[in-house]
Parts: structure tokens; sequence; C-alpha cells
């Protein structure tokens, strides 16, 4: 039977959750010798349940190695309806990011984590053949998800034909001689911009949806970027045009 709460581990996914979500936090559970105090006045000025465990005890709970003190028992992720997401007011400044089979939670807690950063982003995750918002996606967001609405959907590719149907266009990040300077790009608003897998890219189907092909320029290595990283070169620049 599928346990109905998470644990949340880290101080900095923790404290984050204590001062923008405290009502999903059901007890926080400290180290015996836990010597923080503005941490314990955080977690008393919300009227989260608090019990002190031993080193043992606590490790139970999540198996980590290095815990710093502290876990929490949590809710389980609520997802935003995908409608919340596509029908926002079309000036508001907000880009919606399509994840195309995500398989990494390590990729996928840092794109949370910059998509909350840069701000003005939400997320779009499929339902099969990609990671879920789990116990470590959220300790590497380190709190991000807090601050960003984040849609889980059976198929991603009907939810972009939906988006374009709304007005939205379409960037796919790629790695092609034919996909434009990303840096030299005129972006239009309002957009989606569609993150591929971490070994294949965006899946044939999904590509062929795509508006605008851009690419990272790289004057260095022919490597590529990780997709996280991209995500943050593409987040900036986006920003950049927007205006915020």
């Amino acid at each position: 039977m599928a346990r109905d709460f998470m644990v949340l581990y880290g101080r900095n996914s923790i404290i984050e959750r204590l001062k923008v979500n405290p009502e999903s936090i059901r007890k926080v559970f400290l180290q015996d010798n836990f010597d923080a105090p503005g941490i314990v006045d955080l977690i008393k000025a919300k009227n989260v349940s608090v019990e002190y465990l031993s080193l043992p005890q606590l490790s139970k709970m999540r198996q980590d190695k290095d815990l710093q003190g502290m876990v929490a028992r949590v809710d389980r992720f609520r997802y935003t309806p995908v409608d919340v997401l596509l029908n926002q007011p079309k000036d508001a400044k907000s880009t919606i990011i399509f994840l195309d089979r995500l398989t990494d939670p390590h990729n996928l807690g840092v794109i949370i984590r910059t998509a909350a950063c840069f701000g003005g982003f939400s997320i779009v995750i499929p339902e099969f053949q990609a990671c879920e918002v789990n116990e470590t996606v959220l300790h590497v967001a380190s709190g991000g998800e807090n601050h960003i609405s984040i849609a889980m959907v059976p198929n991603i590719a009907s939810i972009i034909r939906k988006a374009k149907n709304l007005g939205y266009w379409i960037m796919g990040a790629v790695v092609k001689e034919d996909a434009g300077d990303i840096t030299n790009i005129s972006l239009p608003f309002p957009l989606g911009l569609v993150l591929g897998s971490e070994g294949g890219g965006i899946r044939y189907g999904v590509d062929k949806l795509l508006d605008i092909k851009a690419h990272i320029p790289m004057k260095g290595a022919k490597l590529s970027f990780n997709v996280n990283m991209a995500c943050a070169i593409f987040c900036h620049e986006i920003c950049k045009q927007r205006g915020g």
C-alpha cells in the first residue's frame, strides 16, 4: 500500500517549506543533539509538530549520507491541473517548460530549482516513461517546488497541441545545425519551451510540433550541455527577452 505522505530531507528543503507552505508539513523530526535555535524557533512559529530522535531512528526514516539532523513528513506532492497553466492570462510573463521523458530525478530537481529562481515559469511532465516529483526530486529542488506550478499529463504531445491552439509558440531545444542560435532569435510570447530526454532528445512526433528550433552556441569542445544546464541557459535568454 502506497504511503500517503513523503519524507522531505535537507535543511534548505525543509526550511523553505516551513516558510512558504507549512500547512503541508505533518511533523518535523530533529536529531536529539540538534543545535540550530533559529530553525527550532521557525518550527514553533509555524505551529508545526516536532519530535526529537536519535540518529539511528532518524536514519530509518530516510537513508542518506547527510540528513543534516532533520527530516520532515509532508503531504504528497500535489500537481497543478494543466488547464490552469494553459489558461493563465496571455499578458502574464510566464513560460511553460515541457519536459519530454526526463528520467533522472536529479535533473528534474535542478530544473525545478532553476525555474523557481528565474521566476515566471511553470512545468509540464509526462505521466509515463519519465520521472515523477519524488523525494529525491524535492531534495534537489531545495524548496523550488513551493514557488512554481507543475502539471503531470498522460500525453505531452496533445497538451502541446492544445497550447498552440491557445496561442502559445513552441520552441524546442535541439542539437542540430539547422536550428537557430538562441541568442539571435527574437522570441515570440506566450512561449512554451520543450526539453528532450537525457539521451534521446525531443522524440519524433513532438519535434513536429515545434514552431522554433533553437540551439546553444558552443565554441569549445564538441560535446553537449546536460539538460538541466541547457534549461538554465534557455531560461536566462527567455527572461532577458521578456523583460523579467
